[in-house]
């Protein structure tokens, strides 16, 4: 489904697969990259939706109600090795999810996590697929390799469930529209990396892109 559908809370095989964090801060934005990614790669179900859930915080109850299988990816700080991959399912996930809190988009969606507990409408199954981030502070900046290259294999695990979900993920036929894109097209990966000024002319703590200047 392209990011303008809406699957329907009446859907009982709804599936939803989140990517949450902020693609402005280098590693935070390891969940929407992966959402990015499989859907630039791959066609699924008529009952799958992809979503970039950014930093959306409490916006995001309706697509968790909505859902009878939640997929979740997202940078989470176990403590471990930059790139390590952990997975997380069910009861478990709400907790890890506000372990050691790196951003407020965390503490955000840990209360969306017990809403939907509370209204009874939580996920038949949840599953977080996390990546430990390497670097944060980088404003403008984008994946550090080690994550990067964790999020191949997030992707390979994420295709698995989907599959054992019966999401139907397939190769990709059809490329995607603009209008059909998760994130929006200038801050897809390629060119979000593509258009940031090299290290000597562009300060790692901010980016011009993203820094309004004051007339003097």
């Amino acid at each position: 489904m392209n990011a303008t559908d809406s699957i329907s809370l009446d859907d009982d095989n709804a599936i939803v697969v989140l990517g949450i964090g902020n693609v402005l801060w280098a590693d935070e934005g390891f969940g929407v990259r992966c959402v990015e990614a499989l859907q630039s790669r791959y066609e699924f179900a008529p009952n799958v939706r992809l979503i970039d859930g950014g930093t959306q915080g409490l916006y995001l109850i309706q697509h968790v109600q909505a859902a009878r299988r939640l997929l979740i990816f997202d940078a989470i700080d176990y403590g471990l090795a930059p790139g390590t991959l952990k997975v997380i399912e069910n009861e478990d996930v709400p907790r890890f999810m506000g372990a050691k809190k790196m951003s407020l988009h965390q503490t955000g969606f840990q209360e969306v996590l017990m809403l939907a507990l509370l209204t009874e409408s939580y996920p038949e199954q949840v599953v977080l697929i996390g990546c430990q981030p390497e670097e944060l502070e980088d404003y403008g900046g984008s994946l550090r390799p080690s994550v990067k290259h964790a999020l191949e294999a997030a992707l390979t695990l994420g295709i698995e469930r989907l599959q054992a979900w019966q999401g139907a993920p397939q190769p990709r036929r059809v490329p995607l529209a603009p209008n059909e894109a998760v994130t929006l097209p200038s801050l897809a990966l390629e060119h979000y990396e593509g258009g940031r000024p090299d290290a000597e002319t562009a300060c790692r703590v901010g980016d011009d892109r993203f820094l309004a200047r004051v007339p003097s």
